[in-house]
């Protein structure tokens, strides 16, 4: 395998399971050319007349469909931790006896360690998309038959728009659907919030399948997933577990660590400046991020101010501040828990949105950058401000890289982050894995104290004498190295075998992960 290296320093491969890769060039550095990719015509006269598009299994509807060895099968996430359709529908495609499928998920989780079986037996080649978890681990150990490739949620619109990937077969679960395939993911026994995620699945697969165990007669209003992209729907007794779709992450933080984080964030931002009347914010579904919020929340009563829009993930906590009047719009990209579900039924200005208006690079503007303040986490930093999301200080792959690229355009990127874990530095001389450019993260706020870019020297300015804990990161770190006994081990890593690499917002691969040795 060729590596060269990026315009980051770091060695990546330049032709990843037989495809030609573009190094990264450098924040902004690479522009496409050519015509957005698109779907084989259809013709109303080859589907029924009445409608109807509804098979009696997913079985039938994967034949119909033209299911055939190494094809690209893709799914969305949305179901989160209770989706059960993804590991019934690899359990189907064994049956077919059809082999080297590369699996194209919008996220996974661990709910999909179901899914090892057929990685190991064939039936998956590999999987382009996040691989938290067991996936991660399998796929860390070098088992996986073809590499890996972590993309943002932009990153997968763009990559399926930019004719990257071509999905041949996209099965969408619908918590409610009709015949004709309209569907939206509001109500039914597996209510979700949104389907934004399978978006550029519906639009850009060369088959759509729907399935759903809610199924209404037509029109299925509003329609999420239109109908007229879909060619086959199929009716089954549950999706999954509902009790599991609400996110894991959904609850404030008691630890009085990440309660002093999650308060320095909500002064920093009054500090600077930019909570005021008509801004905009964007944070994460974390223990930390949701206590970031209470507070917030507090300070922005106290002031009189409202926010113009808050980008959701949302959870109960972006809710109440959409009821309690303190923003005008909540724009969703994912939700995170039930009352998010019923906000977005309910209140028409909790709007549901897709990467494609929110994220997608390749294309004339999105919401990111609109952002005046992201909130967000990491799993390292370093002294340079790099950030990383995927992979921790021992080389395994166990996250994927979800909206957290694309939301550092925001005017101001901050990472709400504890200084070390199980005694772990979080901060270090360099990431294990560069998922985000340091370049475009503006504050470091842990316990110890906050770290503002160098670059940013306006925001040094603004809160100069607000008497927050301003300290350089070489501070925070020395700090935590000692409390800790010393610097982290490097990861021990197979440099002669990369497993996985990361694509940047652009479609560039930023950085490889390589095998780690037992």
């Amino acid at each position: 395998m060729k590596l060269i290296k990026n315009a980051a320093g770091r060695l990546v491969p330049t032709i990843v399971n037989g495809k030609k890769q573009i190094p990264f060039k450098g924040i902004n550095k690479y522009k496409p050319k050519g015509h957005k990719s698109g779907p084989p015509l259809r013709s109303c006269i080859d589907y029924p007349w009445d409608g109807n598009k509804v098979q009696k299994s997913l079985r039938e509807a994967l034949k119909k469909a033209g299911l055939k060895d190494g094809m690209t099968i893709s799914t969305h996430h949305h179901l989160r931790n209770g989706d059960a359709l993804t590991n019934i529908l690899f359990d189907t495609i064994k049956k077919m006896g059809v082999k080297n499928i590369m699996w194209y998920p919008s996220a996974s989780f661990p709910v999909h360690e179901h899914l090892i079986k057929y990685l190991e037996d064939g039936t998956i080649h590999h999987i382009e998309g996040s691989m938290n978890g067991p996936l991660g681990r399998f796929v860390s150990q070098g088992k996986m038959k073809g590499m890996g490739v972590l993309r943002s949620h932009g990153g997968r619109y763009q990559a399926v728009q930019d004719g990257e990937v071509h999905i041949d077969i996209a099965v969408i679960a619908a918590p409610q659907a009709d015949p004709f395939g309209n569907a939206n993911g509001l109500d039914g026994p597996s209510a979700c919030g949104l389907l934004g995620f399978a978006l550029a699945d519906s639009e850009y697969a060369d088959r759509v399948i729907v399935v759903t165990d809610n199924p209404v007669p037509f029109p299925c209003v509003p329609w999420q997933i239109q109908g007229n992209n879909v060619d086959f729907v199929v009716e089954v007794d549950s999706l999954g577990d509902s009790s599991k779709i609400v996110s894991g992450t959904t609850q404030v933080t008691k630890s009085p660590d990440r309660l002093l984080i999650a308060e320095y964030v909500a002064e920093f931002i009054e500090a600077a400046g930019i909570m005021k009347n008509g801004f905009s914010l964007q944070a994460g579904a974390g223990g930390t991020n949701l206590a970031f919020s209470v507070f917030l929340k507090e300070k922005m009563k106290a002031k009189g101010v409202k926010a113009r829009f808050m980008r959701g993930g949302s959870t109960k906590y972006l809710v109440e501040m959409l009821e309690d009047g303190l923003t005008d719009f909540i724009l969703d990209g994912q939700t995170f828990d039930l009352e998010g579900v019923r906000s977005m039924r309910e209140n028409p200005n909790h709007v549901n949105t897709s990467p494609f208006t929110s994220y997608n690079f390749h294309g004339k503007g999105n919401f990111a950058s609109m952002v005046d303040v992201a909130v967000l986490g990491a799993t390292e930093v370093d002294v340079n401000f790099n950030g990383n999301v995927v992979t921790h200080s021992d080389g395994y792959l166990l996250h994927g890289i979800g909206g957290w690229q694309n939301c550092l355009y925001s005017k101001c990127t901050i990472l709400a982050i504890p200084s070390f874990r199980d005694r772990i530095p979080v901060i270090v001389d360099e990431v294990t894995t560069l998922v985000g450019p340091g370049d475009l993260i503006d504050v470091i706020v842990t316990e110890r104290g906050i770290a503002i870019n160098p670059k940013r020297k306006d925001l040094i300015k603004a809160v100069k004498n607000s008497g927050l804990p301003i300290k350089t990161i070489h501070q925070i770190k020395k700090e935590v190295d000692e409390i800790c006994g010393g610097k982290p081990a490097k990861p021990k890593v197979d440099r002669n075998k990369v497993i996985a690499v990361i694509k940047w917002v652009d479609g560039t691969v930023i950085d490889s992960v390589f095998k780690v040795k037992e």
